[in-house]
């Protein structure tokens, strides 16, 4: 192939999985372009043929930039920015399977949509602009963490004066300064790792600190330590709920820290946001894809939730806790999938098939509760 014809190939393949409304375009040697259209798998194209291996090395070795390319040489995953004038940018991820080599692309956005238009609790707005604290938002990939994480920042940048930075692995969002200053960091490019990253955010004069995640215990301990200093934190984990969370948090920790670590997590946490994206609900005469709608578990760190974190003994209880906090603005997943269901957002069968306890589900459903249950 010659020069520049992988990359005009593969930014017509964004185009046209832009246009079709997708999410994410998969490239893998013998299969035409598949796109994820409202959560499904689908070809991009009928008419397009099976990508060839040397098409899709090409690609790479067009948009990988230089200081790259030497992870790419020895068989590392890289993940990356890539960007397309006039239709938006995008995360890509560039992997080796069976001695192949695969392309997935994650588009995003150029406009940061608020919380209302993403159909997010009211309640994250006050979480957002809080002038101190560890904010986690959770999920599983694919969950919507970037695009909720991306709306808070926006939410304190359009509200609030102050400096705002991130760390990032790569630079997703791209956040325009409007009353804060905008300091956006992308590892490998402008700091070494997120560790490192931290470290110097904090002489960096910040109010906010975002780290796109928090992936092993160097980087929990120094997100911990930013929020002690009286910094508002926001960073992401890939973890399904609070409870989850919480224990991958203290967890990383070997035993004789255990009861240093919860003692300053629980003086920084302010809250947790886990997220599910689940299939709207379409009338099936229509005969249509529905989109997705985010179901939000919110835990606030309440005076009882403290309690829990400092004792092991009331860990378990976490849950009873957010469920019973609504007056602070807490909310279980199941008391999320039953406002979607109430508002006709989801079908009944949506929202068995997602609660974390259909059982419990169905009897409420039916109009029967726990006596312990404030909803």
């Amino acid at each position: 192939m010659a020069k520049g014809v992988g990359e005009s190939f593969f930014r017509e393949l964004l185009q046209r999985m832009v246009d079709a409304g997708a999410s994410d375009l998969h490239l893998k040697t013998g299969l035409p372009p598949i796109v994820r259209h409202k959560g499904s798998l689908r070809i991009l194209s009928r008419s397009m043929p099976p990508v060839g291996a040397a098409q899709i090395v090409a690609v790479c070795m067009e948009i990988i930039p230089e200081h790259l390319k030497p992870q790419f040489s020895v068989g590392k995953e890289i993940d990356l920015a890539y960007g397309v004038t006039g239709v938006g940018r995008f995360r890509l991820n560039i992997f080796r399977h069976r001695s192949q080599v695969g392309i997935i692309a994650r588009f995003i956005p150029f406009e940061i949509k608020s919380f209302d238009q993403l159909g997010l609790p009211e309640v994250l707005k006050s979480i957002a602009v809080q002038p101190w604290g560890l904010v986690l938002i959770t999920g599983h990939a694919g969950a919507g963490k970037s695009t909720t994480l991306a709306a808070m920042l926006n939410e304190w940048n359009s509200t609030r004066g102050g400096h705002i930075i991130t760390i990032e692995d790569p630079i997703e969002f791209l956040i325009r300064d409007r009353k804060s200053i905008i300091t956006q960091r992308e590892i490998g490019i402008d700091t070494e790792n997120f560790e490192s990253g931290l470290k110097y955010a904090l002489r960096q004069d910040p109010d906010v600190i975002m780290i796109g995640e928090l992936r092993d215990r160097e980087t929990i301990q120094t997100g911990i330590n930013a929020a002690e200093t009286g910094h508002l934190v926001l960073a992401t984990l890939h973890t399904k709920n609070a409870s989850e969370t919480l224990q991958r948090v203290l967890g990383v920790f070997p035993p004789d820290q255990q009861s240093q670590v919860r003692v300053q997590f629980a003086a920084v946490l302010a809250a947790i946001i886990s997220q599910r994206l689940l299939p709207k609900h379409v009338p099936e005469e229509t005969n249509q894809v529905g989109d997705l709608v985010p179901a939000v578990e919110v835990l606030i760190n309440t005076g009882r939730i403290k309690d829990c974190l400092l004792d092991p003994q009331k860990f378990a209880l976490v849950e009873e806790q957010i469920e019973q906090g609504a007056q602070y603005g807490m909310l279980t997943f199941d008391q999320s999938i039953m406002q979607l269901f109430e508002k006709n957002l989801i079908s009944r069968e949506t929202a068995l098939q997602f609660a974390s306890n259909p059982s419990d589900f169905e009897l409420r459903l039916r109009g029967i509760r726990k006596s312990s249950e404030s909803w």
